[in-house]
């Protein structure tokens, strides 16, 4: 039995809401491994589609893109509050680097 079945089957309300969830992302640029780029989304797959259509002023010219790391989050204020952490503290974005390190070198 695959783990989700299991988990639908015991907690099925949990299922049944339609909540928007809110992701905070990074994208790597696979043009230039060093350009990492930092958003929030409620709808990750179109706005990856978007990185890489050159819909996006500050990605369209190391694209394509790929996704190297996300979070998920019930509220946009704290999906907010934490790509601002992401963008704006060193330590915060040194610290997740080192953590998702292979990632990055892939």
């Amino acid at each position: 039995m695959r783990r989700h079945n299991l988990y639908a089957r015991t907690y099925p309300a949990l299922l049944a809401k339609t909540e928007i969830m809110y992701y905070v992302y990074v994208l790597q640029s696979e043009k230039n491994k060093e350009k990492l780029y930092i958003g929030t989304t409620d709808d990750l797959r179109r706005r990856l589609v978007e990185h890489n259509s050159s819909k996006n002023y500050s990605t369209k010219t190391d694209k394509p893109y790929r996704i190297v790391y996300y979070e998920v989050y019930l509220s946009k204020t704290d999906a907010l509050d934490r790509e601002c952490k992401l963008k704006h503290h060193g330590s915060v974005i040194g610290h997740l680097k080192r953590r998702i390190k292979r990632s990055l070198s892939v």
